[in-house]
C-alpha cells in the first residue's frame, strides 16, 4: 500500500498534483500486476493534513509503541539530549549473569525495602567502574551522564540509604555471590593469593577507640558484660601505611584473588591492625564458605611464625615469599646450599633446597631480573661515587652531614661505608654480596606434594593480587573515600570490591583491559527524541568490536528502542 501522485497542466500552464492511496494487486488472467486505488485525497494543495493526521495516528495504534515512535519521519521529531548507554549495559548485564540483581533483590523481599535498593546499588558499582565519583556526583551521574535500566534518577540520600543495607547484608552477599561467579566461571579455588593494603584519610585526628571484636567490628552497647573485647582501636587510625602515608589515619583492606585474577572477598579493618588478627579472621571467613583444601599464597609481609602456623591450621597450606636479605638462618642456609637450577620458563629457573623437616624452600632465579638488578645497581654505585668523590679533603663535620642526607636514602646507604677515620667509601664486600642475590628470591612452602615448579609458578601468580590493588586505586578510584561513618566506608569498599569483580570477569572473558573496553563502549550511547505519537529512546548503531564483546561474554544484544511512551490524548 502506497500514496501515489498524479499530474496534470492547466491551460495556464501550472501543474496540479492529485493524491491517491492505492495498492498493487495480482491479476490471474492477464498474469500481471495492477495498481488498484482504494482512496482518492483529491488536489495536494487542497489536502485536508488534520484529517491524514489522524488517520496516521488511528494506524499507528495498531502497532508496538516502539514501532510507532520510529515510522515518524525524521522532521517531525525532536532531539531532546543523549546519554552514556554502553559501559552501564555490559555491567548490567554481566551483573544480571551472575544473579546479583536476583541475590540482593530475594534478600530485600524480607525487608519494607523495594528493588529500587538493588537499581541504587548497581548504579553506584557501575560508576565506580565508569566515571568514579564521590555518591552526591553519582546520584546526579544516574540518567544524565549514564543511562541506568529502571533507575531514571536517584537521590544521594537513596544512595546512602542502600550503602547502609549493603553494609548490613555485607556477608550474606559476598557468600551467595561467590558461589554463584564460582558455580558460573568454573573457579579454581585450590590457590588463593591474599594480600593487605591500606587506604589514608585527609584528617587530622584518628577516629575516637572504641572496643571491637576479633573480625574489628564494633561491639554494641548493650553486649554481655562479661565478653571481653579483641581490641580498642578507632576505625581510622594511624598504622603502617602502604601509601608512605604514616603521618595520616587509615584503614587496613585485604583482597583474595584466585589464580585467574578473580577477586572471590574483601575485608576491612580498623588502621594499624595486626598481620596476625588479619591472618586469622580470613582464615575463619574462607572456612565458613566450606572450600576444599587451599594453598595461600602470600608476599613478605606474612612470613613471621605466628601467621605460617595460622595458615597452616585446617589441612591447609601456604607459598609464602621470604626475605634474602633478612639474614635469617633460612635465607643463609639456602644461599649456602650448592645445587643446580631448573628451568621452568624462559625467564624462571628454581631450585629447591632441604633445611627443614618441615617447611619447603625454593630458590627461583630470574636472568632478565639479575640483568636489571645488576643495571640498577652500577647506576647507584656511580651516583654514590659522585657524591663522595672528593669528601676526602673536607672536614670531618661537613663529611657527616653527607652521610646523614645518604642515610635517608637505603637505596645508597647500603652500599655506604665509614672508614675508621671517618671517610666515605663504597662497601665493595656488600656490592659482591649484593651481586650474589641478582635475580633471586626464596620461597617457602608448607605443601609437601607441590613439585617446586609449583611453587614458584603460584608465587608468580601473586602479582594478580596486585594488579587488583592497582586497579582499585587508579581506575575505581577507592580513594579519596568521601565518607565519615564507618559503615558507609565498609559498604564503598565493597562496592569497589563488585566493581573490580565485573571489571575482572570482562578482561578474562575478552583478553582485553578494562580501559580499551570502556573507551569502546563510550561511544555507544542513547538518544531521546519527541514527536507527536510519544517519546521514545533510541541507541546507535553497535560497532563490530562492540558487537564482538558482547558474543564473547555471551550477552545479548541491546535492543534499538528501548523506551517508547506515548503521548497522552489531547
Amino acid at each position: 500500500m502506497f500514496v501515489r501522485s498524479s499530474a496534470r497542466r492547466n491551460k495556464d500552464g501550472t501543474v496540479v498534483r492529485y493524491l491517491q492511496l492505492a495498492h498493487n494487486e495480482w491479476d490471474p488472467a492477464s498474469k500481471s500486476s495492477k495498481t488498484k486505488v482504494l482512496h482518492n485525497f483529491g488536489r495536494e494543495d487542497q489536502l485536508d493534513r488534520p484529517a491524514v493526521e489522524r488517520l496516521v495516528t488511528s494506524l499507528c495504534r495498531l502497532l508496538d509503541p516502539e514501532r510507532a515512535a520510529t515510522v515518524r519521519t525524521p522532521g517531525e521529531l525532536n532531539y531532546q539530549g543523549s546519554a552514556g548507554f554502553g559501559g552501564a549495559y555490559l555491567l548490567d548485564q554481566l551483573w544480571r549473569q551472575l544473579s546479583i540483581d536476583k541475590i540482593m533483590t530475594s534478600m530485600l523481599a524480607r525487608t519494607r525495602r523495594g528493588p529500587y535498593t538493588e537499581r541504587v546499588l548497581f548504579a553506584l558499582v557501575a560508576n565506580r567502574a565508569l566515571d568514579a565519583s564521590s555518591k552526591l556526583a553519582a546520584s546526579h551521574w544516574v540518567g544524565r551522564r549514564a543511562h541506568i535500566e529502571s533507575l531514571a534518577s536517584c537521590s544521594d540520600d537513596a544512595c546512602y540509604r542502600a550503602m547502609d543495607w549493603l553494609h548490613e547484608c555485607r556477608d550474606a552477599i559476598e557468600n551467595k555471590v561467590f558461589d554463584q561467579v564460582a558455580t558460573l566461571l568454573n573457579l579454581q579455588v585450590d590457590l588463593l593469593f591474599f594480600d593487605t593494603t591500606s587506604t589514608y584519610f585527609e584528617i587530622d585526628t584518628p577516629d575516637e577507640a572504641i572496643d571491637r571484636d576479633e573480625r574489628g567490628m564494633p561491639l554494641p552497647d548493650d553486649c554481655d558484660a562479661g565478653e571481653e573485647p579483641a581490641m580498642r582501636k578507632g576505625f581510622r587510625a594511624f598504622g603502617k601505611s602502604k601509601d608512605h602515608r604514616d603521618d595520616l589515619p587509615q584503614v587496613v583492606i585485604g583482597l583474595a584473588v584466585t589464580r585467574d585474577g578473580i577477586p572471590v572477598r574483601c575485608w576491612c579493618w580498623p588502621g594499624g591492625t595486626a598481620d596476625a588478627t588479619v591472618i586469622s579472621q580470613v582464615k575463619k571467613d574462607m572456612r565458613d564458605w566450606t572450600l576444599a583444601k587451599i594453598v595461600w599464597v602470600g608476599d613478605r609481609g606474612f612470613t613471621s611464625e605466628d601467621n605460617r602456623r595460622t595458615l597452616r591450621s585446617g589441612d591447609h597450606h601456604y607459598i609464602l615469599g621470604e626475605k634474602l636479605r633478612s639474614g635469617s638462618p633460612e635465607a643463609k642456609a639456602a644461599l649456602a646450599r650448592q645445587g643446580r637450577y631448573t628451568d621452568v620458563a624462559g625467564n624462571l629457573k628454581v631450585k629447591e633446597v632441604r633445611i627443614s623437616e618441615h617447611e619447603r624452600f625454593v630458590i627461583c632465579f630470574n636472568p632478565d631480573g639479575a640483568d636489571r638488578d645488576a643495571a640498577v645497581r652500577e647506576r647507584l654505585l656511580a651516583h654514590l661515587g659522585e657524591l663522595i668523590d672528593g669528601t676526602d679533603g673536607w672536614k670531618s663535620d661537613k663529611r657527616a652531614e653527607l652521610r646523614g642526607v645518604i642515610s635517608t636514602k637505603p637505596a645508597l646507604n647500603r652500599y655506604l661505608r665509614v672508614t675508621a677515620g671517618g671517610l666515605l667509601r663504597i662497601d665493595q664486600a656488600k656490592v659482591k654480596a649484593e651481586a650474589k642475590l641478582d635475580g633471586k628470591y626464596l620461597l617457602r612452602s608448607s605443601d609437601p606434594r607441590l613439585s617446586a615448579e609449583d611453587i614458584a609458578l603460584g608465587f608468580k601468580q601473586l602479582w594478580q593480587v596486585e594488579r587488583g590493588w592497582r586497579d582499585m586505586k587508579q581506575i575505581i578510584d577507592l580513594r579519596p573515600v568521601y565518607h565519615r561513618l564507618e559503615q558507609r566506608i565498609r559498604a564503598h569498599v565493597i562496592l569497589c570490591w563488585l566493581a573490580l569483580l565485573l571489571i575482572r570477569i570482562i578482561e578474562t572473558g575478552t583478553g582485553r583491559t578494562w580501559r580499551h573496553i570502556r573507551e569502546e563502549f563510550d561511544q555507544l550511547t542513547i538518544a531521546t527524541f519527541t514527536g507527536p505519537t510519544g517519546t521514545f529512546r533510541q541507541i546507535a548503531e553497535l560497532t563490530k568490536p562492540q558487537r564482538d564483546i558482547l558474543a564473547k561474554l555471551a550477552l545479548p544484544i541491546p535492543k534499538k528502542v528501548i523506551e517508547a511512551i506515548p503521548a497522552t490524548p489531547s
